[in-house]
């Protein structure tokens, strides 16, 4: 409604102005020579030649001036320079002959005023245009305000809103004025957020569904294979024959497998639903001691002490980390694992190195990805969470991980943070 105003608006301004140019243009202006008004002025002149001061020409109102045969001024009734015959023809004013008693004694020259009335029709009209090309200047003013406050402005609002929808963030409400002339299309946006918005929730929801069921059934499964392990262990103390032992031993193998499976699963989801809970304390570096007595499977790791000093962890987490490092070393280079430690800087660093052929170099930035199995995992059991776990737990010890390739095999580094 207000955009139809606008433009009647500036309709009327424009036949006003073009309107009110075309009477200036074509106003009359009576510039013809008032014949009854000289006869008279004739007359006068005739009776009072002599005196022509004396004479009364107060009733004429066009501009004369009169001059004797000899080019002498007698009278005018203008200020300012008296035309000449030559200024008078050039001019175009009338001129008319004086004679007294059949004798011709001068000329009357009747100015002709065609140039001020030219000059003053110019003047209005230069008026008109100004105040008519002033009128549209502030009209255009007011409707690029309006445009800008109208069309601009909601288009700029609805970009920022798109971004905030290309980021996620969903929750923020495509805002617009009440007369906003674009309501519905912005209110079809808004509707899509609040969609998108439900649509993310309920996803969300189905994948922490999937999750917790997934954690659940890992806890479940675990209580069955901690029953597996024990009756094959307590079996394996009291079996005699070989074939037997044989038996259990690949039965406990096989248990411990899907045990450390199940944790990884576990530990892994409770990760994603922000559930593993690592509690990190002051514990003396001797704790290590215990930690890597519990992976030493058959004597295969070598270690020097452990450098004395007080270090921020969770042992229980550590020790996880420690059973994954140890598992994939076993599983994948099958050789002796050497364990050094050593101070730097804030950290006590640990290197587990096996002696294994390590993996390809192109590798090396994936192995903390989830789920990732490297070429030389091709025929073993696993589920790519191990590392990835650990590089979770670590830093959320406020320490770090990285692995490399030596020339004779595969170093892991663990960084604990000094106390």
């Amino acid at each position: 409604m207000r955009i139809k105003w606008l433009f009647i608006t500036i309709l009327f301004v424009f036949a006003t102005g073009s309107a009110a140019s075309w009477l200036v243009m074509n106003s009359k202006t009576d510039t013809e020579v008032d014949m009854v008004a000289i006869n008279e002025v004739l007359k006068k002149l005739e009776s009072h030649w002599g005196q022509i001061d004396q004479a009364d020409f107060s009733t004429i109102k066009q501009p004369f001036s009169v001059i004797d045969t000899h080019g002498q001024v007698r009278f005018q009734t203008f200020e300012g320079q008296s035309p000449t015959i030559n200024e008078a023809i050039k001019n175009r004013d009338t001129i008319t002959d004086v004679v007294v008693e059949g004798t011709l004694v001068g000329k009357l020259i009747v100015l002709n005023d065609d140039k001020k009335v030219i000059q003053q029709m110019k003047r209005q009209l230069i008026i008109v245009l100004f105040i008519t090309f002033t009128m549209f200047a502030m009209l255009s003013v007011i409707y690029v305000l309006f445009l800008n406050y109208k069309v601009f402005k909601p288009f700029h609002k609805l970009q920022s809103f798109a971004v905030n929808v290309a980021r996620g963030n969903l929750d923020i409400p495509l805002k617009m004025s009440q007369n906003n002339p674009f309501g519905a299309f912005t209110e079809s946006f808004d509707i899509m957020r609040e969609e998108l918005a439900l649509a993310r929730q309920s996803e969300y929801e189905a994948n922490r569904s999937k999750k917790e069921l997934v954690a659940s059934l890992s806890h479940d499964i675990k209580t069955p294979v901690a029953s597996i392990k024990a009756v094959s262990e307590l079996m394996l103390l009291r079996a005699d024959d070989e074939k037997v032992t044989k038996q259990l031993t690949t039965i406990y193998s096989k248990a411990e497998q899907i045990n450390l499976l199940v944790s990884d699963m576990f530990t892994a989801t409770l990760e994603e639903l922000n559930e593993l809970k690592v509690t990190v304390t002051e514990e003396e570096s001797s704790v290590l001691n215990g930690i890597i007595a519990n992976v030493n499977y058959d004597d295969q790791i070598s270690f020097a002490p452990v450098p004395a000093c007080l270090i921020l962890t969770d042992v229980s987490r550590l020790q996880q980390v420690f059973d994954n490092i140890l598992s994939n070393s076993y599983k994948y280079a099958g050789t002796s694992v050497t364990i050094l430690s050593a101070i730097k800087h804030t950290y006590l660093e640990i290197s587990i190195m096996d002696y294994g052929k390590g993996i390809h170099p192109d590798e090396l930035p994936l192995l903390f990805n989830k789920f990732y199995r490297g070429n030389n995992a091709e025929g073993r059991s696993g589920s790519g969470l191990g590392l990835y776990i650990s590089e979770y737990l670590m830093q959320s010890m406020q320490g770090d991980i990285t692995c490399h390739n030596r020339e004779d095999g595969f170093s892991v580094t663990l960084k604990i943070k000094l106390a």
